[in-house]
């Protein structure tokens, strides 16, 4: 029986030092800050750190797999069947080359576009109807140094449009557990579109 006051929120990252910081670990990032609003801390456990908190009623168990990036699936379907929640009630957070940097964009489902994690996912699940949170990273980058640009860290002067969205990202997981993924959808997509095209338009002019 799932558990419906439970969620299960997942930040993607690779779990050893040297990626720390990086931008494929922007998941882990989000993650962090999560649990730091909720004044929880992580622990070693199977096939990830976890936290626990609770928020208005709810319970959050929030993880951050220690398997390779591209082993994602095995460590969310373990923690699924270990603590009785539900798909719905799961979100899944990493970086996106496809978004601009210093946005998010919520989704209910889709498929894995280029990111090895959420991928990984979907495969080992055997569904696309994963809800998450794609991390703008941008694509600042030359041909065939994608690579490296998401094992690079951000820039001070990135950090400036990190850090904000980080704390919106936060916000919206809040607001994930307490009023469901589409009217979570209906109140942040269109401000962060709308930020989109604001940094883009900036970038523009420099």
């Amino acid at each position: 029986m799932e558990n419906e006051k439970r969620y299960l929120i997942v930040g993607l990252g690779n779990a050893e030092q040297q990626y720390a910081g990086t931008r494929h670990n922007y998941g882990f990032e989000v993650a962090n800050a999560v649990a730091k609003a909720f004044k929880a801390t992580f622990t070693p456990g199977r096939l990830a750190y976890v936290a626990r908190a609770s928020f208005k009623g709810r319970e959050l168990v929030i993880i951050m797999p220690t398997t390779y990036m591209n082993l994602s699936g095995k460590a969310v379907k373990h923690w699924l069947a270990e603590e009785n929640v539900s798909l719905d009630h799961c979100l899944v957070i990493y970086d996106d080359i496809d978004l601009p940097l210093g946005v998010f964009k919520l989704k209910p489902k889709g498929g894995g576009g280029t990111h090895n994690g959420i991928g990984d996912i979907i495969e080992t699940l055997g569904r696309t109807d994963i809800p998450r949170m794609r991390c703008g990273i941008g694509k600042n980058y030359a041909q065939g140094y994608q690579v490296d640009y998401v094992l690079s860290r951000f820039s001070s002067e990135e950090l400036k449009l990190v850090e904000p969205c980080i704390e919106r990202a936060v916000s919206a997981v809040k607001s994930f557990v307490t009023i469901g993924m589409q009217r979570t959808m209906n109140q942040f997509n269109t401000a962060e579109t709308e930020r989109a095209k604001s940094i883009a338009e900036s970038n523009t002019e420099l």
